[in-house]
């Protein structure tokens, strides 16, 4: 029942996309389409911005603007335009479709979602602009009021695809909902803000000079696409490093294969219950996956990696040591103080340090309690809340775990 409540979210919006899309490809099947010339070119200009898309999951800046400026299009170079709410989502639908099939081809996954986001967004801005527009009663409105207009309409058209974004990736996840549309407002200040504003200067370009603002606007924001690919490259490369780094101590032998992974996938799951942000589950990720480099230091290393049964000073000096190593290879300070603090006393800790500390723990006493292990750790650990963790955090994995939506790394 649980599992299928989660997934209602997400057959709602998927089938409110297909119908919207089937209607209005009925509609102008039916009609024929107005201002071919103008629906052709708005029609590229999103098929080209799908396939400027360098994964199925990233967000196709270029193509959302030209879609947005397209629904908030009042006048071609002067003239009058009559297209409607369900020809602005027919262009976009079929120029959508275009431009995804690379992406469908290569077999990435979020195709579907990403499609329903972009009809339903546009929609809502189409039918919010379009209906007021052909009935006159933006007539009156002329110069900066105008374009704040379609600011606003496009603010509102942001949050709504924030929402979306949000609602979908709770469905799919059992992620908390709140923190997810906190990270989805967030992330708008990027290239979000860079689309809004792309929109609506398209649409004003566009009913002065005519489709030739398209290209000339087109390039900035498709040169801002571009840069934020290399700074996902180098993310992916920065994060890769740590990943790296963080096996040593399997290589050396002084922790089991996988652990450093199954910690640091684990404790995301608990942060991203506890509503961390985006930025603090990176950190807490790289903390995890880097929490027992420390142990280099040992002579001897401990059996299984184990250092929740050494001596309290032991463990802060382990904590210590690797926390410096970590500084040396010129990890964010955030990082450091992390694996600092992951043995300090629990009212002292940060959060991230919390976390990490009672997921280590849970994944130790799993690997060592046998058949009842998940059991047998957490309630140890619950047994432990007086002192050693924090209740929130235990609390939190207790959630994450009987939800069982989580895949941790093999120890392979």
């Amino acid at each position: 029942m649980t599992r299928r409540r989660n997934l209602l979210p997400l057959t709602l919006i998927h089938t409110s996309a297909a119908l919207l899309a089937v209607t209005a490809l009925t509609h102008t099947l039916w009609t024929g389409l107005e201002e071919r010339g103008v629906a052709l070119a708005f029609g590229l200009l999103v098929a080209i911005g799908e396939l400027s898309r360098w994964n199925g999951n990233s967000t196709a800046g270029l193509g959302a603007a030209g879609a947005l400026s397209y629904a908030l299009l009042g006048t071609d170079a002067g003239h009058p335009t009559h297209h409607g709410v369900f020809q602005v989502v027919t262009v976009v639908v079929a120029a959508a479709l275009v431009g995804c099939v690379p992406h469908i081809a290569r077999g990435q996954s979020g195709t579907p979602d990403h499609l329903a986001r972009r009809i339903l967004t546009v929609g809502f801005a189409a039918v919010c602009f379009q209906p007021l527009y052909n009935q006159g009663v933006f007539g009156h409105w002329g110069g900066p009021a105008y374009a704040l207009l379609l600011l606003a309409l496009l603010a509102l058209t942001a949050l709504c695809d924030a929402v979306l974004a949000a609602a979908l990736a709770h469905s799919r996840t059992r992620w908390p909902f709140g923190p997810l549309l906190r990270d989805e407002l967030r992330g708008m200040l990027g290239i979000g803000s860079a689309v809004c504003a792309t929109g609506a200067v398209m649409a004003l370009a566009v009913a002065v000079v005519g489709l030739w603002a398209l290209p000339v606007f087109s390039v900035p924001l498709l040169l801002t696409q571009l840069s934020f690919r290399r700074y996902a490259a180098v993310r992916t490369t920065y994060r890769q490093t740590i990943t790296s780094l963080a096996r040593s101590t399997e290589i050396a032998g002084y922790t089991p294969a996988g652990h450093a992974r199954r910690v640091a996938a684990l404790c995301q799951a608990v942060g991203r219950d506890m509503g961390l942000s985006e930025p603090d589950l990176t950190v807490l990720e790289y903390a995890a996956l880097m929490h027992d480099i420390g142990q280099l230091s040992l002579v001897d290393p401990v059996p299984a990696g184990a250092t929740a049964v050494l001596p309290v000073a032991e463990q802060r000096r382990i904590a210590l040591l690797g926390g410096a190593v970590v500084r040396q290879t010129g990890v964010s300070p955030q990082v450091a103080a992390v694996v600092e603090r992951q043995a300090d006393p629990c009212r002292e800790q940060p959060v991230s340090a919390r976390i990490v500390r009672a997921v280590n723990a849970y994944e130790e006493k799993t690997r060592a309690g046998g058949p009842g292990g998940p059991l047998q750790a957490l309630e140890e650990l619950r047994l432990g809340t007086a002192g050693d963790y924090a209740p929130e955090v235990v609390e939190a994995l207790a959630r994450v775990l009987s939800r069982g939506c989580l895949t941790l790394p093999s120890a392979g």
